[in-house]
C-alpha cells in the first residue's frame, strides 16, 4: 500500500510520539529502581546509654532506626542493658565498639592473640551475658590497620565503620575543607564493602544543615547510603571536656531524610543489602 506525504508524515510522528513516550516511560521506571536504596546509616559511640535513650521520641517522630556503638560492656548496669534491649526492640543496631576503647594498632604489635584477648573477647562476652550479640563494629577513634580489620571480619563481624571528617585543623591552622557531598567515601554502594567510613555530625565538626542537606540529596540522587556518626547527644556548645553533637541539628537531618524519602538503615543491614 502506498502512502501519501502527509500519511506518512503522519505515521512518522506517531512513531515517535509512540517511542518518545516509551523511552520516557523507561526512565521513569529506571529513576524509580535508581532511588530504591537511597538512605543514610546513623550511629553512634561509646557509653552515652541514657543519653541516647532520651532520643527515642525523635527517632519514633521520623520512623527512623540507627546502630550504637558500645564501648566498656563491663560497666553496663541493669537499667542500660534493658534501655539498649528497648531500643534494639525499636529496630535500633547495638554494635561494638570495643573492651577497653583501645588503639587497636598498639594492641595487635603483641599478636593477633593478645588483640583478641584484651580488646574483643572480654567485651563479646560481657555483651552476650547481656543478651547482645553484634555483628558490627566501629574502630575506637578511628584506629585500626588491615591487620586489625582482619583479625575482626575473621572474629564475624560483617561491617567495620572507621571515622571520617569534613574539616581538618592542626595547631589552628586549616588544613582542609570538604563539603560532605564530594567525599564519596562517606557513601555505601551497596557492594558488600565490609570496611566503611562515615562522617562525623559532633560540634566541632563544623557541618551546615545546608551541607547535610545537599549530602542527602546526593545519597538520593546516586542511589546510594549516606553515612554518618556522632557520640553524646547535646542541647548547647560543648563544656567541660564534653563531645558530641546537637540534638536539633540532628533532628533536621532525621528531618531531610524523611522528607526525601529516604530509607533508615542499621550499619549491619547496608552489608546485606545488595
Amino acid at each position: 500500500m502506498k502512502y501519501s506525504t502527509v500519511t506518512f508524515l503522519r505515521h512518522c510522528l506517531i512513531k515517535c510520539i509512540i517511542l518518545c513516550a516509551g523511552t520516557c516511560m523507561m526512565h521513569c521506571r529506571q529513576n524509580a529502581q535508581t532511588n530504591e536504596k537511597a538512605g543514610v546509616a546513623i550511629s553512634f559511640d561509646d557509653h552515652f546509654i541514657n543519653e541516647w535513650f532520651a532520643l527515642r521520641p525523635i527517632f519514633q517522630k521520623y520512623n527512623a532506626k540507627v546502630t550504637f556503638f558500645v564501648t566498656c560492656p563491663d560497666s553496663l548496669t541493669a537499667d542500660e542493658v534493658s534501655k539498649l534491649k528497648t531500643l534494639q526492640s525499636d529496630g535500633h543496631e547495638i554494635g561494638f565498639h570495643g573492651t577497653i576503647h583501645g588503639k587497636s594498632t598498639e594492641l595487635i604489635m603483641a599478636g593477633p592473640e593478645n588483640y583478641k584477648k584484651i580488646e574483643l573477647a572480654p567485651g563479646l562476652s560481657y555483651m552476650a551475658k547481656a543478651g547482645f550479640n553484634p555483628t558490627s563494629y566501629a574502630h575506637p577513634g578511628g584506629n585500626h590497620n588491615d591487620q586489625v580489620d582482619s583479625v575482626l571480619l575473621a572474629s564475624g563481624f560483617k561491617i567495620l565503620r572507621d571515622v571520617a571528617i569534613s574539616r581538618r585543623k592542626i595547631m589552628g591552622f586549616q588544613m582542609y575543607a570538604l563539603a560532605p557531598r564530594l567525599m564519596p567515601w562517606i557513601y555505601y554502594d551497596f557492594d558488600s564493602e565490609r570496611i566503611v567510613d562515615a562522617l562525623l555530625i559532633d560540634e566541632d565538626s563544623g557541618l551546615t544543615e545546608a551541607e547535610m542537606k545537599e549530602a542527602l540529596e546526593k545519597a538520593k540522587t546516586d542511589n546510594k547510603a549516606l553515612m554518618l556518626f556522632g557520640h553524646e547527644p547535646l542541647y548547647g556548645k560543648p563544656k567541660n571536656g564534653e563531645y558530641g553533637f546537637d540534638v536539633p541539628f540532628l533532628e533536621q537531618i532525621l528531618k531531610e531524610a524523611d522528607r526525601q524519602k529516604l530509607k533508615f538503615y542499621t550499619m549491619s543491614e547496608l552489608a546485606d543489602t545488595k
